[in-house]
């Protein structure tokens, strides 16, 4: 039994391992890009939480939570679209005020408010994968995990739409 237990033990610091230096590469990369700004195309911010929505649809649909399940997923999807729109506000958008072209830059706090969602969820994947005790089912956290994305994706995106449209009409009127 120990030596089950001292086999596993290295493969899980393995994986953790590898999934963080694909997380750090990925957040490495991202950084380089982060200053400079992108275009921002209002009639494609729907896109994103579309799929997530379709993805969860299918999700649930496939395996539907139970009563309890269904209520973790609506807090879930509730905090997210709290956090999404505190991370759409995190969002810069500008107008260029000759073209009115809309365009949009990653905000730093913006970036580490993602950074601290991943530790987040890493640290609840370790919490659920060592407490053997726990009998949390896996498929709960799935269905939490997209909820919560579903919100936080569509709630950003809503945030970013009413701001920039504000900000393309002033910018507009000015003309």
């Amino acid at each position: 039994m120990a030596m089950h237990g001292g086999t596993h033990e290295p493969n899980i610091w393995i994986t953790y391992g590898i999934t963080a230096l694909v997380v750090l590469a990925v957040l490495a990369f991202r950084m380089r890009s982060m200053n400079r700004l992108r275009p921002l195309r209002l009639e494609r911010l729907w896109v994103l939480p579309a799929i997530y929505t379709l993805i969860g649809a299918m999700a649930f649909a496939g395996h539907p939570p139970s009563s309890a399940g269904w209520l973790f997923a609506l807090v879930a999807l509730g905090l997210g679209a709290v956090l999404g729109w505190q991370r759409g506000k995190m969002m810069q958008i500008h107008v260029d005020p000759e073209t009115h072209a809309l365009n949009q830059k990653a905000s730093p706090a913006a970036f580490l408010f993602i950074v601290a969602l991943i530790v987040v969820r890493q640290a609840a994947r370790i919490a659920v994968e060592s407490g053997s005790d726990m009998h949390v089912d896996p498929l709960i956290i799935t269905d939490i995990l997209i909820a919560f994305a579903i919100g936080m994706f569509s709630a950003q995106r809503i945030e970013m739409y009413l701001r920039a449209k504000r900000l393309l009409e002033a910018a507009r009127a000015r003309h």
